[in-house]
């Protein structure tokens, strides 16, 4: 039983992208060029979002992703992680090759 609960974890966490990248690692990728991308609704970008982020609400993503280069890297967050898992896998499927997910915006460093 433990096995299979170890694999259903596994499956989930690939299923929603993998593991996530740590703020500070993902402050240091902006911090030389990544593009910063929050997934979240334009309502709740409005009310704060972390400065220098572009928003491309996921649901709206597809339609909008010629907006972002696949030259540079993208560091995608959201709310909770799971508008975020899903966009690194829209990113993904669209041939970006250096796409990281922070998951909620609460993992960014304070002070930025």
């Amino acid at each position: 039983a433990r096995k299979r609960e170890t694999t259903m974890l596994q499956f989930v966490r690939n299923l929603l992208g993998g593991s996530r990248i740590e703020g500070a690692d993902a402050q240091e990728l902006v911090d030389t060029g990544a593009q910063l991308v929050d997934v979240r609704s334009t309502r709740e970008f409005a009310g704060g979002h972390i400065r220098g982020a572009k928003n491309l609400p996921v649901g709206d993503l597809e339609g909008r992703i010629r907006e972002l280069r696949k030259d540079q890297p993208v560091v995608v967050y959201c709310a909770s992680g799971v508008r975020s898992a899903s966009a690194a896998q829209v990113l993904s499927a669209h041939c970006f090759t250096e796409v990281h997910d922070l998951g909620g915006m609460h993992r960014w460093p304070e002070g930025r």
